[in-house]
């Protein structure tokens, strides 16, 4: 039974030039995150904002499977991430490209760990780019927002599974 709330505590340091690090606790097992990370019926209702029509979930859990997510956004069109899977070693880490279809020339490299202890599970997002102008693009666009809607989302999905088992 979840006893903190933690809507919104998604934390976000720039380790380095190049690197934006997000690190969120879980009050979930290791596995069950990582499910609910990388199966697209999940994905499609924790991936972005809830006003926004998903229009695309694209998930080939594999190393060197694919994945492409879409929304449709008001007042914007599309906005769409693809990427290829690196290396995958469940529940604990998936490595995987990103490119923003905005900005197909510019690819990320993102490593997703999680750490179980106590029944937490805390999440680490580290994202490197191919330069500050990059990564500062990245933060000065809003994503940290978006992160913690995301994320806030997945955390009642995964309460929600919980409350289910």
């Amino acid at each position: 039974m979840r006893t903190i709330d933690r809507t919104g505590s998604a934390v976000v340091t720039l380790p380095s030039d190049l690197e934006i690090q997000v690190v969120r606790n879980f009050d979930a097992p290791a596995d069950l995150v990582f499910e609910v990370w990388t199966t697209p019926e999940h994905i499609r209702n924790w991936w972005g904002y809830p006003e926004h029509e998903m229009t695309v979930c694209e998930m080939e859990l594999r190393v060197g499977g694919t994945y492409r997510f879409a929304a449709q956004i008001p007042d914007f069109g599309e906005m769409a991430f693809h990427g290829v899977n690196l290396e995958i070693d469940r529940p604990r880490r998936l490595v995987s490209t990103e490119i923003y279809e905005a900005f197909p020339d510019v690819e990320a490299v993102n490593t997703l760990t999680l750490e179980e202890a106590d029944g937490v599970t805390t999440m680490t997002i580290l994202s490197r780019y191919p330069t500050k102008e990059v990564r500062d693009g990245v933060i000065a666009s809003g994503m940290e927002h978006g992160l913690q809607v995301s994320l806030n989302r997945a955390e009642a999905i995964l309460l929600s599974l919980q409350d289910v088992a």
